[in-house]
């Protein structure tokens, strides 16, 4: 059985002169450890010679917690045969090297313990240490080591031809015949956890050898089956454990008191460890527990192994000593004493059925049997060699037979002996997920289902041990959705949906957690698929919380999926980030590119983005993009059809064509449809002299033919603008935003606007009123009436003179209508500019809504 090997150290590259390499060679919570001196070269290299040639198994090394090297590499050196052993007739053989971690995350206050687990024999071990790690602590560029364990076999000799080596004969574990040790005999790789570095290093050195004696009784009660005897010593090594590293950590306060001599201290430390120790020793009754007045079993012990196999019993969680919390080493809970098998049970001339076999399972192999000693501990070697088996009627039955003795199990059981049993089982159950057996996998989902809904319950065992169970299944879990088979994927995800609801599983919110983990867009289509199925059942079942899922977790896990490969991960995805739109709202961009023409030239991000605007109850940018193109469309021919129309009036101004009266009087119909913005005259056109022909040919270029104003700024261009903007004789319809003119306002909103509907005549004044306006306009009889043999004026209200010369005294004189804002700005005007009579016939313009041509 492997133990630990003392050692010395022979040889270093360099120290500082307050931190030696002989700290090294022991072990203790005052222990200071090596440091390299300052500003040194490296690799710095270090050299123990081992106590005697030995098979080493395990080196551990337990860096400083600042001074870190960035690698150490290990080397075995060994003597040849005749040589005495001598740092120069040594060869050393290469074992690998360990990193070591920059220690920044714990903010340089923990140290790093790294255990190395190697078969190599030798007298000598060499540590090859390679350049520090630079922090703001590090001032001089050191490396530092706190301690060193070796954990081996002595040997006595070493044959090449032959594989196995030999056991020291003079090691007096072998010749004391040990009983505690002698149950160990068939398991030659068991290492104690009271040889490990960290037992040592922040353990009390008293209360660490009292530990092993007792931890030494135990064994023997265990082989005694003095059962209860074996439960009062577990108890006293758990508690002296915490004794043991209390007192450590007293121990080096009353140091750190003498090196800064503060005596008065020192002695109340002192005075506070021996009552606490004696008290300890007392309260444990520590002279009872050691049997030092003798043995209490002095019956003899038959150990002859048993003949027929026992079924896994309650006791049997007794039956091997529980790990300290510090550090458990990888395998060393096994059953004591083992059993031997019952020889298998031969049919004779029947052939097995498929998938059946007849007898026992075959044996598990070493590397099984370590992986899954916790489990044997608990159910027996027999029951885990069948979860083992490559029979799967074995497989389903271990399953079984686990299910009926975790339901047989009585409440009062003690609540340390419930945990151990829970963990051997989900041990199990997570083994038997990735089965490719259907019924096996079944039967792992029914034993995990029972042990979440009625085991824990009724043990009432803690969250954070139902937590543990969840967390080391979950991955198997979804990695088990992404199967080949439909049902193994379908009963993985009504698993896990359920699983989310336990009552005692749903409180700590694990499931989602694990679930919305991020993964690799090159994850197989089908896994990631599922994994997107799985989170949208649970976000349609568990909805937003502040401790399961909610934005933050969702969107990286869904952003992320949409980048997978796979059309169908990305569409699960965009489903997802869809709902939570719909939910939430806003924050969701939060997590996306930013809303641009760049990201909407990708199909992906476009359809999102058109997605939201569309729940925000706005047009999406196609249909405004839309929207704009048919607005401009109609604009343009709007434009065009108005300058055909001015070209037209100017070839009828300059005599080249006859004047059109359909154009004069009613406006004209262009390619676009009836002209919106037609200026209409309020008389008709009256018989022209050829004088009158003349004159108008040479008064309407350049003047409005409605104000008369002249302006060298009148092009075709000028006077569009002009008639839009700035006439004082016209006026753009408030509902259809065609210019016309004032005089005639009245007649358009009545007739020709497009809203003429909304409007009726007032029999009193004869004006267009809205008619949800009509009937109280009416009734209140407080309207101008209208006086025939007189314009009646749509902006004041006000009778005025009849005919063009009252209309034009009234829209553009210096006493006229205060309601008309472009009277003003012709007045002001009248200095600068020319005024020419308007001609006896007036021509309609067109214009559009914006006032461009």
């Amino acid at each position: 059985m492997p133990t630990k090997i003392q050692f010395r150290v022979v040889h270093v590259s360099g120290q500082d002169d307050s931190y030696r390499a002989t700290e090294l060679n022991s072990h203790g919570p005052l222990i200071k450890g090596w440091q390299s001196s300052r500003y040194c070269l490296y690799p710095q290299d270090i050299v123990i010679q081992l106590e005697k040639r030995s098979r080493l198994r395990k080196i551990q090394i337990l860096s400083h917690q600042y001074l870190i090297a960035t690698k150490v590499e290990f080397y075995m050196g060994d003597v040849p045969d005749g040589l005495s052993p001598s740092l120069d007739t040594a060869r050393y053989t290469r074992l690998g090297y360990v990193s070591l971690s920059d220690n920044e995350k714990t903010g340089y206050k923990a140290r790093e313990l790294k255990s190395v687990h190697v078969d190599a024999v030798g007298v000598y071990l060499k540590l090859i240490i390679h350049k520090n790690h630079v922090n703001k602590f590090n001032l001089y560029n050191q490396v530092g080591i706190i301690a060193i364990n070796v954990i081996g076999d002595p040997l006595t000799k070493y044959d090449p031809s032959d594989p196995a080596y030999l056991l020291d004969v003079g090691d007096n574990r072998t010749q004391d015949k040990d009983p505690a040790l002698e149950g160990f005999l068939n398991r030659p790789e068991y290492i104690s956890p009271l040889d490990d570095l960290a037992f040592d290093m922040y353990q009390d050195p008293e209360i660490a050898q009292i530990i092993r004696r007792l931890e030494r009784k135990k064994q023997e009660a265990v082989l005694q089956e003095r059962y209860d005897y074996a439960k009062r010593l577990k108890h006293a090594i758990a508690e002296l454990q915490k004794v043991g590293e209390k007192l450590g950590k007293m121990e080096v306060e009353k140091r750190q008191a003498v090196e800064n001599e503060d005596y008065d201290k020192a002695k109340v430390k002192k005075l506070q460890m021996d009552d606490y120790r004696l008290h300890i020793y007392k309260d444990l009754n520590l002279t009872d527990l050691l049997e030092t007045t003798g043995s209490r079993h002095p019956h003899p012990i038959d150990f002859e192994p048993q003949r027929q196999p026992t079924p896994p019993r309650l006791a049997e969680i007794h039956r091997s000593p529980r790990s300290p919390p510090l550090t458990p080493p990888k395998y060393d809970e096994r059953p004591l004493p083992i059993t031997h098998r019952p020889p298998p049970v031969v049919e004779e001339e029947i052939e097995p059925e498929p998938e059946m076999a007849a007898g026992e399972p075959e044996p598990m192999t070493e590397k099984d049997i370590r992986d899954a000693s916790s489990a044997i501990d608990v159910f027996g070697h027999p029951l885990v060699s069948k979860a083992y088996s490559k029979t799967w009627s074995y497989r389903e039955d271990s399953l079984l037979a686990v299910y009926k003795q975790m339901q047989a199990l009585p409440s009062s059981t003690p609540r340390e002996d419930a945990k151990a049993m829970m963990r051997a089982a989900i041990f199990l159950a997570k083994r038997a997920i990735d089965d490719k057996v259907y019924a096996v996998f079944k039967a792992a989902l029914q034993l995990e289902k029972m042990i979440l809904t009625e085991y824990v319950p009724k043990h009432k065992i803690p969250r954070q041990e139902t937590i543990s169970a969840v967390e080391r299944t979950i991955p198997n879990l979804l990695h088990k959705s992404g199967d080949t088979a439909q049902r193994n994927r379908e009963d993985t995800k009504k698993f896990i949906q359920d699983l989310s609801n336990f009552p005692e599983v749903r409180p700590t919110n694990v499931v989602p957690h694990e679930c919305v983990k991020l993964f690799k867009p090159n994850m197989a289509p089908r896994l990631a698929q599922s994994r997107l199925e799985i989170v949208e059942t649970l976000y349609k079942d568990l909805g937003l919380s502040t401790g399961g899922l909610n934005v933050d977790n969702l969107m990286p896990f869904c952003v992320e999926a949409l980048h997978h490969n796979a059309g169908e991960v990305r569409e699960v995805s965009e489903r997802i980030i869809k709902s939570l739109y719909r939910e939430v709202g806003a924050p969701v961009k939060d997590f996306l590119p930013p809303d641009d023409e760049k990201t909407r030239k990708n199909t992906l991000w476009r359809q999102l983005f058109e997605y939201f605007d569309k729940v925000d109850g706005k047009p999406s940018k196609s249909e405004l993009k839309k929207q704009r193109g048919e607005e401009e469309a109609r604009k343009q021919a709007e434009i065009d059809a108005l300058q055909k129309q001015l070209q037209q009036l100017k070839d009828m101004a300059s005599g080249k064509t006859p004047i059109d009266q359909s154009l004069v009087k009613g406006g004209k119909k262009g390619p676009g449809g009836p002209a919106k913005a037609k200026v209409k005259p309020k008389t008709k056109a009256q018989p022209k002299t050829s004088e009158d022909d003349d004159m108008s040919i040479v008064n309407m270029d350049k003047v409005c033919i409605f104000c008369g104003e002249r302006n060298e700024g009148f092009d075709d261009e000028g006077l569009d603008l002009h008639y839009w903007k700035n006439c004082p004789m016209l006026k753009r319809c408030a509902n259809c935003k065609q210019v016309v003119e004032i005089a005639s306002l009245t007649d358009h909103l009545l007739s020709e606007c497009e809203s003429h509907e909304m409007f009726s005549k007032c029999p009193r004044c004869s004006e267009a009123i809205l008619k949800e306006d009509y009937d109280q306009h009416v009734q209140e009889k407080a309207c101008n009436p209208f006086k025939p043999q007189m314009n009646h004026c749509p902006l004041c209200h006000q009778n005025i003179h009849i005919g063009e010369d009252g209309w034009k005294e009234h829209l553009m004189g210096q006493n006229g209508c205060k309601q008309n804002p472009r009277r003003l700005l012709a007045l002001n005007k009248q200095p600068a500019q020319s005024r020419l009579p308007a001609p006896k016939s007036r021509v309609p313009t067109k214009t559009n809504k914006t006032g461009r041509r």
